[in-house]
């Protein structure tokens, strides 16, 4: 999993990296991303961190505002 790889240089505490996780997660969801090597889930791990180490706590809040800063549009289903 992308995520963990990026917090290998730190030293998160377990809740630390349950609360990262599950905004990965619910972003991913999010873009309907499936494969976690993909390119862009790496990216979506780092906009996680990035927003993260920036004060936000909350998944769902990190989750929605890796969403609008990464601009990606998950196309509309038929």
């Amino acid at each position: 999993m992308p995520i963990r790889r990026f917090l290998q240089g730190n030293k998160p505490n377990s809740e630390e990296i349950e609360r990262l996780n599950s905004a990965y997660v619910q972003t991913l969801r999010s873009l309907g991303l499936v494969d976690r090597n993909d390119p862009i889930a790496e990216l979506v791990a780092k906009k996680i961190l990035k927003i993260a180490a920036a004060g936000v706590r909350e998944p769902a809040e990190i989750s929605k505002l890796a969403v609008e800063q990464l601009g990606i549009v998950r196309p509309p289903s038929l």
